[in-house]
């Protein structure tokens, strides 16, 4: 699962030139930028993906001025938590737009997880659509599940449920205290859909269908390198466990995660 918590969060897009244009040319309407940095745990919605051990993660995104983009990012998770899946690949597009001092993001995300279903085992995948708003340093986004929630209740290995429908909100605030100095706080709540149907089949480890997670941490940058802290935790910490302790320990505990990443 992913963006996460992450400290780059799903790949922000940054506008940067494409290819230097000849001389006495226009700019190109079209604008890349990646990403890729080091993490000392994965956290997707406050639960650890990668056991609460590292990961690396990148992706690249790709904008048109009109607003429109599409992008991709990875990072290792869990094998085990992944039924043979070791790498999970996000690919998303969408549209953002300003009115004001507002900011608008709408799209649609896809999480992929190759060689996932191995030995006969549910194929993990999510698909969720968003819609997002800024103002400033502060961003509420809103994720609604369109397949089963990462595969949960779907057989033969996943239970039997209907989790269409779960859904996810993001509010995250991001303050500039200058000389490359920043501040985060993170608060999100997540909603499963039929989550006590889940709880009785054995599939998650509480008896809850609304998790709270919340991330506060600070940033650094130095010379285009961001060098982040951020104490990462949630309110249901065995509602997920992790496939390294053969699935008895909670993924939700609170923990110090370090990155350093770069976008370029």
């Amino acid at each position: 699962m992913k963006t996460a918590i992450r400290i780059c969060a799903v790949a922000a897009l940054l506008s940067a030139p494409l290819l230097a244009q000849a001389q006495g040319k226009a700019e190109s309407d079209i604008a890349v930028s990646g990403n890729a940095g080091l993490f000392s745990d994965y956290r997707f919605r406050g639960f650890s993906q990668t056991g609460y051990s590292f990961a690396f993660q990148g992706g690249f995104d790709i904008a048109h001025k009109s607003g429109f983009y599409i992008g991709n990012w990875n990072s290792n998770v869990e094998q085990g938590l992944y039924n043979g899946a070791s790498l999970e690949m996000d690919f998303y597009a969408g549209y953002k737009t300003t009115l004001g001092d507002l900011g608008f993001d709408v799209g649609y995300l896809y999480y992929y997880y190759p060689k996932s279903g191995s030995l006969g085992t549910t194929k993990v995948k999510n698909g969720e659509v968003y819609v997002g708003t800024s103002y400033g340093p502060l961003s509420a986004k809103f994720f609604y599940a369109t397949t089963p929630f990462f595969s949960l209740g779907e057989p033969p290995t996943a239970g039997n449920a209907d989790t269409k429908g779960s859904w996810y909100l993001d509010l995250t605030g991001s303050f500039d205290l200058g000389s490359g100095w920043g501040v985060v706080a993170h608060y999100g709540y997540q909603k499963i859909a039929k989550s006590d149907v889940l709880f009785r089949q054995g599939i998650v480890g509480e008896n809850t269908d609304s998790i709270a997670d919340y991330r506060v941490g600070i940033t650094k940058d130095v010379g285009g390198w961001l060098f982040a802290a951020n104490y990462v935790g949630t309110d249901a910490k065995n509602y997920f466990k992790t496939a390294e302790s053969g699935f008895t320990e909670g993924a939700g505990k609170g923990g110090l995660v370090l990155s350093v990443g770069m976008t370029f």
